[in-house]
């Protein structure tokens, strides 16, 4: 019975993921003062939390009655973002994530865009809620996007605690989390991009 809420559970987990998440946002994890980044991180989970639950709701409606795209062609983009991202961090490492800069006013738009909100995710929530109803669906975001805020905010009291005296330690963290990380999201974005194409090719599948 458990079973697709932990499959769902699981599979949002993994294309946000803190661990990965918090390499991206690594130049606001250096820069950013606790207080202004937690409560960044907190305000742009909710503009994400907002946003998933309407694409949920709204489903393939939204992109084929109003958007006038497949939704199987934006699996495909989206598959194509994250095998490239993860194909540039395998093989080139955190250099190829620029810092993020911005007044304090803005980081919680600049969490939520970039960094949560993006064709995999969305695409997620989608399916997630075709699968599961409205109500699971919030629920199992809740709690997704619940845990990811307290990792990172975990991290970010870690890096600042911790950064000058095991520097080395947390360089090697960044460095060996963020490629097997990067494996990872590379095989989802495999699979979403075959996903994509079988269903165009056929649509009953």
């Amino acid at each position: 019975m458990l079973s697709p809420y932990i499959h769902s559970f699981v599979l949002f987990f993994t294309l946000l993921n803190p661990f990965l998440m918090s390499i991206y946002m690594i130049g606001m994890i250096r820069n950013t003062d606790a207080k202004i980044f937690n409560k960044a991180l907190i305000q742009g989970s909710l503009i994400a939390y907002f946003v998933f639950l309407f694409f949920a709701w709204g489903g393939e409606a939204i992109f084929t009655r109003y958007l006038n795209v497949r939704f199987e062609s934006f699996q495909i983009f989206g598959g194509i973002i994250f095998l490239v991202i993860g194909y540039r961090y395998v093989f080139q490492g955190a250099d190829t994530i620029g810092a993020i800069r911005g007044a304090p006013e803005h980081l919680a738009g600049t969490v939520a865009m970039p960094f949560m909100i993006g064709p995999g995710t969305i695409s997620a929530a989608v399916v997630t809620g075709m699968e599961i109803g409205m109500a699971k669906t919030a629920i199992v975001m809740a709690m997704t996007l619940g845990l990811t805020c307290i990792i990172l905010i975990l991290m970010k009291f870690m890096h600042d605690n911790l950064r000058y005296k095991h520097a080395k330690y947390v360089d090697y963290y960044f460095d060996i989390v963020g490629r097997l990380s990067a494996l990872l999201i590379g095989s989802i974005a495999v699979d979403m991009i075959v996903t994509g194409m079988s269903h165009l090719i056929h649509p009953s599948v």
